[in-house]
């Protein structure tokens, strides 16, 4: 199986069955960003060596990124990154079912991003079931969020710390809590 081959699996949504060739190829993808990230979290490195590296987990080119590991992710190969983006310290990204994060967004220390789910039937409790993140342009996610699979973030939006997301958020609003809320708009 080709990387291009898992990724557009995963893209369908489809529950993936543990130790099929998917999953396999899913487990190498990680010890593949296991690597990489450990090249970014075990030394210093310059702000051009670290976009490098993440350019390198991602198989895609990115423009005027920034970030202050450690920065942990599951596969890498599926995270989307626009231009001007910042992540901060302790971010888990856990990418097999897509994250698309667009231009100027901020996403701050110790943010979750969970784009995989388990069957709840216990006899199928390994398998998985991907679904994409969404972010938005001009999106600020605080500290410690957690943004859960599925979920899409829409412009100029705000997640306050420590929020747990689990459903859409409207452009220009700011959502908080647990699970996450809408509190009030966000004033222009």
């Amino acid at each position: 199986m080709t990387d291009i081959e898992f990724i557009e699996i995963m893209n369908t949504g489809n529950e993936i069955q543990a130790d099929s060739p998917v999953h396999i190829h899913m487990h190498g993808l990680s010890q593949r960003a296991l690597k990489i990230t450990h090249e970014m979290n075990d030394s210093y490195r310059t702000p051009e060596e670290l976009q490098e590296l993440m350019e390198k987990l991602t198989n895609r080119k990115i423009q005027n990124f920034s970030m202050f590991p450690p920065f942990y992710s599951d596969c890498g190969i599926n995270i989307h990154i626009g231009r001007n983006v910042f992540i901060n310290a302790g971010c888990k990204f856990q990418d097999q079912g897509g994250i698309y994060i667009g231009d100027d967004v901020l996403i701050g220390h110790n943010v979750v991003l969970a784009t995989l789910n388990h069957n709840l039937n216990p006899q199928k409790r390994a398998n998985i079931i991907p679904a994409p993140i969404r972010i938005g342009n001009k999106v600020w996610i605080g500290s410690n969020a957690t943004i859960l699979s599925g979920v899409t973030i829409g412009d100029g939006a705000v997640i306050a710390g420590g929020a747990v997301v689990n459903c859409d958020v409207p452009a220009n609003c700011i959502f908080g809590g647990v699970p996450a809320k809408f509190i009030k708009e966000v004033t222009l």
